[in-house]
């Protein structure tokens, strides 16, 4: 039943179908099902026209129609209804759909009225109220919590508001038997949980009974949606363990054992240690390793990387590093390089830059295994990109890259190599488990020793004279200065400082030839940025212009200071990236915040949370609650957070649960064989049907 094509429900018919279909993507009745409230209304509290003030939001009474008229001419036309009760009288007024509405009601009835009141010049109205007569089926069809569902403009054309779909779900639940609706929990789980059944689930989501009622709704929905995102990625963890070999690599040899010991920049902190361990562990199980390497800026992943590229080589494999851009690839080139120099590893570089001849060399030095390390963007996973015998693909940035990229990685050798990927990007807990749920997850979490910790301070328009005084100071003493903008041109809508207008200014300030400044930002070519950046990175410049194009992967230790321009226009993950790039040297660093006066509560909390603490990962938290899941840099194009109901910023208790559940199901049942899971499967391979299959990849 819950297939039928949704045309086929009493009130839909074919021209609301077609709208039901582009708009919301309800094809069935399963789908309308799941279109879910996003909030309710509570219908047990009577307002009096007396009662009504301006900051009331929607409102409901009880009273009577005095009198109605259309009034207004062609475009002005209008429906006015003179709507009274004891206390006093408004209008209700409808500027679309007038003559219906006029036909509908009648004086000397009494109806409820629910919408969201107005004033204008004294006098309170509202526009396109709910409104119904007081009958005995309408009374006892009224509950307590009444649900209010997303609508479009196309849709409202057709009658389908909010109480549009409302009365949609009213048909629809009227015809729901509990044969309809299978059971997709086991009896186990659901007595363990306290659950309620997903037959009175759905129905008390769509009309609940009362507060309570909508709570166990919530949470029945909500478990088992969590349920099925984390029993598919630990079950692709299982299967990926025990069908998809991973190249062994047994020994620690010459290479590792010779920088280790000899040309090791610094000593490793023990989270560094930790993680080499667990990666060493991977790559000797005969298993693929699929690790997820989590660090905040600086805390030394990079240099666990490249050990791990040690290792691979003492093995007989190539190993290559992915970057997300050409500065980013350059940068690490020239540390891999320095690095690994005394040890004659040989380590290349390929980018959308390198030339035809240079390209031509690359390729075949990899296939004749003279390049044991290679480094490159995107350029990497193109076919003509071929490998002697590839064992370890490490990726940096992994979210800046989408999955089909990633999976071109497995097919450069008979067995698909190893995957290290690393991230900058704190990600909360919650999230992790259900993005990387099918991961093996690293965290560095300790920064090398002599690292100070970085000031951050915020400062309001109206203070620019001084933080220009602290900046000559800091260049005075030999340090460098990053500036960075959300804008590059002008925008009519937005009143933001901009990179031109900031460059121009700067200008005027720390005029030449005392000072230089460099400018960066993506309508350059790559050449003109690398022409700016290098003079920067030889201390030609004293100053850095940018765009955020400098937010991942820049190493300038002598660079000291961080100012973010309109720092309100910024996410959080954004300006704890931005920080990052000073703090490198042993000198002290500062990031400093320029806003306007006026903030809105959540700029407020970012800027207070950024000058509060260092620690990413409670940063990533209070981001998440801002801003949600969806928002978080990278996570739409994933694919595993379809989730209708669930909240992964207010729901961590709940996907513990379900997370726990799951893992017990396939603790006994690796692989979902025994016939009692069969329901597992079936609800999984539905889910399926639209997915494309990424079971081997992270």
């Amino acid at each position: 039943m819950l297939d039928t094509p949704i045309e086929y429900l009493k009130g839909v018919g074919p021209p609301r179908a077609e709208v039901l279909k582009k708009d919301l993507g309800i094809f069935t009745y399963r789908d309308l099902l799941t279109y879910y409230p996003f909030r309710y209304v509570d219908r047990t509290k009577f307002y009096t026209i007396r009662d009504i003030t301006e900051e009331l939001p929607f409102i409901q009474l009880c009273g009577y129609i005095d009198r109605l008229e259309i009034t207004g001419q062609k475009q002005g036309k209008r429906l006015v209804v003179i709507f009274k009760d004891k206390t006093g009288t408004l209008e209700l007024v409808w500027f679309k759909g007038y003559n219906w509405m006029a036909d509908k009601l009648k004086t000397g009835v009494e109806y409820v009225v629910f919408g969201k009141p107005t004033f204008f010049k004294g006098r309170v109205n509202i526009a396109h109220p709910e409104i119904e007569p007081v009958t005995e089926t309408f009374l006892a069809q009224q509950s307590a919590f009444q649900s209010v569902y997303n609508s479009t403009e196309k849709l409202k054309l057709r009658g389908l508001d909010s109480e549009g779909i409302r009365r949609l779900q009213r048909a629809l639940a009227q015809q729901l038997q509990p044969q309809h609706i299978d059971e997709n929990l086991s009896v186990e789980i659901i007595n363990d949980h306290q659950l309620i059944s997903r037959l009175e689930a759905f129905k008390q989501i769509h009309f609940p009974e009362n507060a309570a009622q909508l709570k166990k709704a919530e949470t029945r929905l909500k478990f088992e949606e969590l349920f099925y995102v984390q029993l598919r990625l630990l079950k692709l963890n299982k299967v990926r363990a025990h069908t998809i070999k991973g190249f062994v690599f047994p020994k620690v040899g010459q290479a590792f054992n010779d920088f280790f010991t000899n040309y090791l920049p610094f000593e490793l902190t023990n989270a560094q240690k930790r993680v080499l361990k667990e990666i060493r562990v991977d790559m000797g199980s005969g298993r693929q390793m699929n690790r997820l390497v989590q660090g905040d800026v600086g805390s030394g992943k990079t240099l666990v990387a490249l050990m791990s590229m040690l290792l691979a080589i003492d093995n007989g494999f190539q190993s290559c590093l992915m970057a997300p851009t050409e500065i980013l690839a350059q940068q690490h080139f020239q540390t891999f390089k320095n690095l690994l120099e005394p040890v004659q590893i040989k380590t290349e570089l390929l980018t959308g830059s390198t030339s035809t001849k240079e390209r031509r060399r690359i390729h075949a030095s990899l296939l004749n295994g003279e390049t044991h390390i290679l480094i490159g963007t995107h350029a990497l996973i193109e076919k003509i990109v071929q490998f002697k015998n590839i064992g370890l693909v490490v990726i940096d940035e992994q979210h800046r890259f989408g999955v089909e990229q990633r999976a071109k990685m497995h097919d450069k050798n008979t067995s698909p190599p190893h995957m290290l990927i690393m991230t900058a990007t704190p990600i909360p807990r919650t999230l992790a488990m259900t993005l990387y749920g099918d991961l093996d997850t690293s965290l560095i979490d300790e920064m090398p020793p002599g690292r100070k910790p970085i000031k951050t301070l915020h400062f309001m328009e109206t203070q620019r004279l001084r933080v220009f005084g602290f900046l000559k100071e800091e260049i005075a003493l030999g340090r460098q200065i990053y500036i960075v903008y959300p804008l590059i041109k002008e925008s009519e809508k937005l009143d933001y400082r901009n990179l031109q207008e900031g460059y121009d200014n700067l200008i005027h300030e720390f005029p030449p030839p005392q000072y230089q400044v460099s400018i960066v930002h993506g309508q350059l070519t790559n050449t003109q940025k690398e022409f700016e950046m290098q003079r920067f990175i030889k201390n030609e410049t004293q100053l850095m212009v940018a765009t955020t194009v400098i937010e991942v992967g820049v190493n300038i230790p002598n660079a000291s200071v961080m100012v973010i321009e309109s720092a309100e226009r910024f996410g959080l993950s954004q300006l704890h990236q931005l920080r990052g790039r000073v703090g490198r040297g042993a000198e002290q660093s500062y990031c400093i915040l320029m806003t306007g006066y006026k903030l809105g509560a959540d700029s407020r909390l970012r800027m207070e949370t950024m000058v509060r603490t260092n620690d990413g990962f409670e940063i990533s938290e209070v981001d998440l609650k801002l801003r949600g899941p969806g928002d978080i840099e990278g996570t739409q194009q994933s694919g595993v957070l379809d989730l209708k109901l669930a909240n992964l910023a207010l729901d961590g208790h709940i996907l513990q649960l379900a997370r726990q559940s799951a893992q017990t199901l396939l603790d006994e049942d690796p692989l979902l064989q025994m016939d009692k899971n069969s329901v597992y499967v079936s609800h999984l391979i539905s889910q399926q049907k639209n997915r494309p299959d990424w079971s081997k990849i992270g």
